[in-house]
């Protein structure tokens, strides 16, 4: 009888949706949304887990609270750039901006001046054509994954796909390229071992079936020692004794050469090289949107955006317009990050420190997203005690850092420098979390 009454003192929904913090939310948040917040409340206090009394007080503070994405903005201080559990590359201010301006009506698929249907993403294309000068055309599709696709259903088919037993790669999540190369239709013959490959393995391996050449950058990691590879130019010469095409899945998505990754390879390079299309990600060492980019010659670009899974995998208006903005602008973030100055770094690390304490370190960077594998980007950064992680990752603003070895360091080459500020309260109010 007890639990009878109780229950009838539970606010109706009529009343809750009376409530001023609520009616203001009804502005902002979807019908929906209000109501399974307010539905959750009475469950709870159905349930016993709720007092009655605070039933409306939880109601106003979560849809106080309430954002209309669930994704949390987070400080990146782990000191790896393209971080994939963070979204990859950050984007700059004025893709962002550009973003904000195709979000409405555009004309994306419209030439403004004779008021017909226009070519699709032209700008962006033209862009990458500027940034790789190699590239006769490109084409975008919605990530790197969809461009080896698309290029190995458009121009292998069913046949076979000679390629290294060293570059057949799993990234992550489980994610492993011969598994997709698979699900067209076209069959793998590898070749050579691990850690060695020669010009004849590919020689001897291509019969009436082949289709093409595949060379794969080995992302996320690094084959030393005894080792060797075919590169692109040994390869374009045996594709044209066999009149095949030469397909680069470069992944890492840097267009040209850079002087802080001397070892990574680059579309412009692979292309004057002789690769048929390079393939490479937008959101890693370019540092713009989730893209898939196809760079090469204009009959071969051609020839996969007119293939009918293109229209499958083609990207959007917001990413056409971030891609473009990333390639015309300012340095993004992401290019920041890589050619951070250590000294710099360092004196931003002090300055922390003398705000909130712990202790500077030497501490190398990453690039991440399968970029140049090992290789060391010399900074500094915070240590701090390891128990304050969970409260810089759970405060306002959120702050992941990086714990080793039992401790927790927080290094500033991915955090904006506008954002040192925010940061130093952020560890300032884990410090005195971690304490209680």
């Amino acid at each position: 009888m007890g639990n009878d009454d109780r229950r009838r003192t539970i606010p109706r929904t009529d009343a809750l949706l009376a409530l001023p913090a609520v009616v203001e939310a009804r502005a902002r948040l979807s019908e929906p949304t209000v109501r399974a917040v307010i539905s959750s409340a009475q469950q709870a206090a159905r349930d016993g887990a709720l007092p009655v009394e605070q039933v409306a007080d939880q109601v106003e503070r979560s849809l106080r609270d309430r954002a209309t994405t669930s994704l949390t903005p987070v400080l990146n201080a782990t000191g790896v750039i393209v971080h994939t559990n963070l979204g990859r590359a950050p984007l700059s201010d004025a893709a962002m901006a550009a973003v904000q301006s195709a979000a409405g009506y555009v004309d994306v698929e419209l030439d403004l001046t004779t008021g017909r249907r226009g070519p699709r993403g032209a700008a962006a294309r033209e862009a990458l054509i500027r940034a790789c000068p190699a590239a006769e055309a490109a084409l975008v599709v919605n990530n790197g994954a969809a461009a080896l696709l698309l290029a190995i259903t458009a121009l292998v088919g069913t046949a076979e796909i000679v390629v290294s037993r060293g570059e057949l790669i799993e990234i992550g999540a489980g994610f492993r390229l011969p598994d997709l190369m698979a699900v067209t239709g076209a069959t793998l013959r590898e070749v050579g071992t691990t850690n060695r490959t020669h010009a004849d393995d590919y020689a001897q391996a291509i019969i009436e079936r082949t289709g093409c050449l595949l060379k794969v950058h080995t992302s996320n990691y690094s084959v030393q020692g005894f080792t060797a590879e075919v590169d692109v130019a040994a390869l374009r010469t045996l594709a044209d004794e066999h009149h095949l095409p030469l397909i680069v899945d470069l992944g890492s998505g840097l267009l040209a050469p850079d002087p802080a990754l001397p070892d990574e390879p680059d579309a412009d390079t692979a292309l004057r090289a002789g690769a048929d299309v390079v393939i490479a990600s937008g959101d890693k060492l370019l540092g713009g949107p989730q893209a898939g980019l196809l760079l090469g010659k204009a009959e071969v670009i051609e020839r996969l955006a007119l293939h009918p899974l293109a229209r499958a995998v083609r990207t959007d208006k917001l990413t056409l317009a971030a891609l473009e903005a990333t390639l015309t602008a300012e340095p993004p973030p992401v290019s920041v990050a890589l050619h951070a100055d250590p000294d710099r770094l360092r004196v931003r690390a002090e300055a922390l420190v003398a705000r909130v304490g712990g202790t500077v370190v030497a501490h190398d960077g990453r690039v991440g997203g399968g970029g140049a594998p090992g290789v060391p980007l010399p900074g500094w950064a915070v240590a701090l005690p390891a128990q304050s992680a969970e409260p810089l990752r759970l405060g306002t603003p959120a702050v992941l850092a990086r714990v080793h070895n039992g401790v927790c360091l927080v290094d500033l080459r991915c955090v904006p420098e506008a954002d040192d500020e925010r940061l130093a309260g952020a560890v300032a109010a884990a410090l005195r979390s971690a304490d209680d």
